[in-house]
């Protein structure tokens, strides 16, 4: 049985895309008249599909201003890591081995990395980086934690956004990726799993520095 998706929800889900892509930054205005001309859609839908977008934490209503894209603070950071690593690491320790459509996802989100950072686009470097993190959650085949999931590390490209220095923020995170995955296909569940934990530790180390 296929579920049905709502003009709402499919526009809710294409500004988290854009979210996702660094397309919206923080701060960023999401003007009711121009969504409804963009997406040729009521003004409810819109104001729901907004509203859905509060609900996931990436949008906040400013007086006199209307709907933006939100900043996150630093105490919403930590949080945010306290996920990743309930996620992530559980994802890993119950894993087994990987299925050829697996590798293949994660092999490609590695690879889309690699070609964003010869471009020196940064900010798709950081989009597709988290991809392989989403890839990593999707282990536990589980629908619900995967949507939860999308929303947290949309949540995050919103904090990565913050970083002055792009390159220097975003350099350190492929080649760990690669050794990440490369445990993962080996199905050396221990080593991914302390490797993963060092990773988080020194990415929310880096995140929260941000701030400072």
């Amino acid at each position: 049985m296929t579920l049905s998706v709502s003009l709402a929800d499919q526009i809710a889900l294409e500004l988290r895309a854009d979210i996702m892509a660094g397309r919206l930054l923080p701060g960023m205005a999401l003007v009711e008249v121009d969504l409804v001309k963009a997406y040729n859609a009521s003004r409810n839908t819109i104001r729901e599909a907004l509203h859905r977008l509060g609900q996931e934490g990436l949008t906040r209503y400013v007086r006199n201003k209307g709907v933006m894209v939100r900043r996150l603070e630093r105490s919403e950071v930590r949080d945010l890591f306290v996920v990743r690593r309930t996620l992530e690491l559980q994802a890993i320790a119950q894993s087994g081995a990987l299925t050829d459509a697996q590798v293949e996802g994660m092999h490609n989100a590695i690879e889309a990395t690699a070609l964003a950072r010869d471009r020196e686009d940064w900010r798709a470097v950081a989009t597709h980086s988290l991809v392989f993190h989403q890839l990593i959650v999707g282990l536990m085949r589980s629908p619900l934690f995967d949507e939860f999931f999308a929303q947290v590390i949309a949540q995050l490209r919103l904090v990565f956004c913050a970083a002055i220095d792009e390159q220097r923020f975003q350099s350190p995170w492929l080649e760990r990726d690669r050794e990440i995955y490369a445990l993962l296909v080996r199905a050396d569940k221990p080593a991914a799993g302390k490797a993963m934990s060092v990773y988080l530790n020194d990415s929310e180390r880096l995140t929260l520095a941000l701030f400072t």
